[in-house]
């Protein structure tokens, strides 16, 4: 169960402001060479050959069974695909790409230590991106990058991207200017968020965490990760599976929202039954939502049972809690309304 952090910090994301949050320990990987496009469409689940320079998509990486080993955004820059993804899945997907790098013109770079990633979360990061990096930056549409300068020359590219379902930008600049752009934004008005803020916000918009939510047991599509599959690419590791389940209509258990009547304590692992006592799922995740004032909790329910509304059991410490199957997101924040 999570534990939030300082009110202030949610506050921040949650009621008009903005906060900080330094997503540096992320893995960021770069591809270039003539051989990047299909190589790496040979391992992800979406289509790079389509993807214009100074945009980006989500995707995956799966295994021949369709299960997940890292889930990535790939950046198209001009110094190629960056590949960003969590830290708990960057030296997975950097062992992966390797491999190909003595197959043909096929580079990689690990540049994890050497830049750094920053996320503005919140309403009011909008004015704070334009006051600091300029107009072009604070309109950058979704799925598309604007590289830009810091007022002492410094680059960033920045996009827009929401971790908890208000609008927001993720900036990656060279590590040894982070600092400063760090404290620039706080200058500006952002506020910084730990990472117990940041795991409430992000159950709160339905957002899944690799090795908490999701891991090498999890089929691609059972995770909440649709837009990062492509339906109409070619060949990847994986794809028959994903195929197969999508020609015969759905998974058999999926990643949905549990919501409780008041606060209660669920632990993660926790089995989700039916009322008439089936095992049809388990708790993944779980924390207390100010916005909703109750416990909401992430989890995989079996197909028959992903009705929002239907009623179930939770059973934690041997105690049965009443709970209901509730649509994802579970908090709609500007990220929606933009």
């Amino acid at each position: 169960m999570v534990e939030p952090g300082p009110v202030s910090e949610y506050t921040a994301v949650r009621k008009g402001g903005a906060g900080l949050i330094d997503f540096s320990s992320r893995g960021r990987i770069n591809i270039s060479g003539t051989e990047a496009v299909p190589f790496l469409n040979g391992l992800i689940t979406n289509d790079v050959k389509t993807l214009e320079l100074n945009s980006w998509v989500t995707a995956a990486f799966p295994n021949v069974q369709g299960r997940l080993l890292a889930a990535v955004r790939v950046l198209h820059t001009s110094a190629g695909y960056l590949l960003d993804t969590e830290a708990t899945t960057s030296g997975k997907v950097l062992e992966l790409v390797k491999r190909f790098t003595l197959a043909g013109d096929f580079q990689v770079a690990d540049l994890t230590a050497s830049t750094a990633s920053i996320s503005i979360q919140g309403t009011g990061s909008s004015r704070i991106i334009k006051a600091l990096l300029g107009e072009g930056a604070a309109d950058v549409e979704r799925q598309r990058i604007v590289q830009t300068q810091l007022p002492d020359g410094a680059a960033v590219n920045v996009m827009r991207a929401s971790h908890t379902g208000e609008d927001g930008f993720d900036l990656f600049t060279n590590a040894e200017n982070a600092p400063s752009l760090w404290e620039a934004l706080i200058a500006a008005g952002a506020q910084p968020v730990g990472l117990p803020t940041l795991e409430v916000l992000r159950i709160e918009a339905g957002l899944p965490r690799y090795g908490v939510d999701m891991d090498e047991t999890s089929i691609v599509l059972e995770t909440m990760l649709d837009d990062a599959v492509s339906f109409t690419k070619g060949c990847y590791i994986g794809q028959e599976i994903i195929a197969r389940i999508t020609h015969r209509g759905h998974v058999a258990k999926k990643l949905t929202g549990l919501r409780f009547a008041g606060e209660v304590r669920i632990e993660e692992g926790a089995k989700i039954r039916s009322v008439d006592g089936k095992e049809i799922g388990r708790v993944t995740s779980a924390t207390y939502s100010p916005h909703l004032g109750r416990t909401i909790a992430l989890g995989y329910v079996k197909y028959d049972f992903l009705a929002p509304g239907t009623v179930v059991q939770i059973i934690s410490s041997a105690e049965e809690i009443a709970a209901e199957v509730a649509e994802l997101p579970f908090v709609r924040g500007s990220w929606y309304s933009n």
